[in-house]
């Protein structure tokens, strides 16, 4: 278990995006040496977690609780083969490119200890958006990648370090519960009747994941 590359963005003016500025930092390339991570700032104000990577919209991305976003080299070669392109690590806009790591089957609150010092908490799983739908320029993106169910994963940063490329990457803690990315982004997505479990991660789950999941339970019952 490992990262195969850590990938930063640069703010790049585009036609898809509705932030504001009209400008997105979702097109990552690997970094050539090691980058610092740390806690980035409250939602709305802080942006990423890793030093050097560009988050425009801070609306809806960066912040604490979404700190850094991993996805498994494995997805991205099962996409490879259902959408007959390349796509080089980072194509999805991740900051972790990993290897040998299950990021659906993994759970809410799971940590991982990368390098000798980061610590990062896993929260969520990623919601596709219509930026991400114009940077990969596929038709029906936002559908597929929902319908596929393999999103990757958002952390915050528990304790700040330095990584870089072919760091190992180790579990330190797995929950008792059950509430793994793949239920939690189906619980958000298209399977509402499965708020109620979510209840299960706590406050390791993203407070907005919690909340819906809160008010589901308070309006249907669980």
């Amino acid at each position: 278990m490992r990262l195969l590359s850590v990938n930063l963005g640069r703010a790049k003016a585009v036609p898809y995006t509705d932030q504001p500025e009209g400008v997105t930092g979702i097109d990552k390339r690997p970094a050539d040496g090691p980058v610092r991570v740390a806690v980035p700032g409250s939602e709305g104000f802080g942006a990423s977690g890793l030093a050097g990577d560009t988050v425009c919209d801070t609306r809806h991305h960066g912040g604490d609780e979404q700190a850094v976003y991993a996805m498994a080299r494995e997805d991205l070669d099962d996409w490879e083969r259902t959408l007959g392109r390349e796509l080089p690590n980072g194509a999805f806009g991740e900051n972790l490119t990993t290897t040998g790591l299950d990021l659906t089957g993994a759970l809410i609150g799971e940590r991982w200890r990368v390098g000798p010092e980061l610590l990062l908490e896993l929260t969520s799983g990623r919601i596709p958006c219509r930026t991400f739908q114009g940077h990969m320029g596929e038709p029906r993106w936002v559908k597929r990648f929902m319908e596929k169910g393999a999103p990757g994963a958002y952390f915050r940063v528990l304790e700040p370090g330095e990584i870089r490329a072919g760091d190992p990457v180790r579990i330190v803690h797995r929950p008792s519960h059950e509430v793994t990315v793949a239920l939690q982004f189906r619980a958000v997505t298209t399977q509402r009747e499965l708020l109620p479990r979510l209840l299960a991660a706590g406050g390791a789950l993203h407070p907005e994941a919690l909340a819906t999941a809160r008010k589901y339970v308070a309006e249907y019952g669980a």
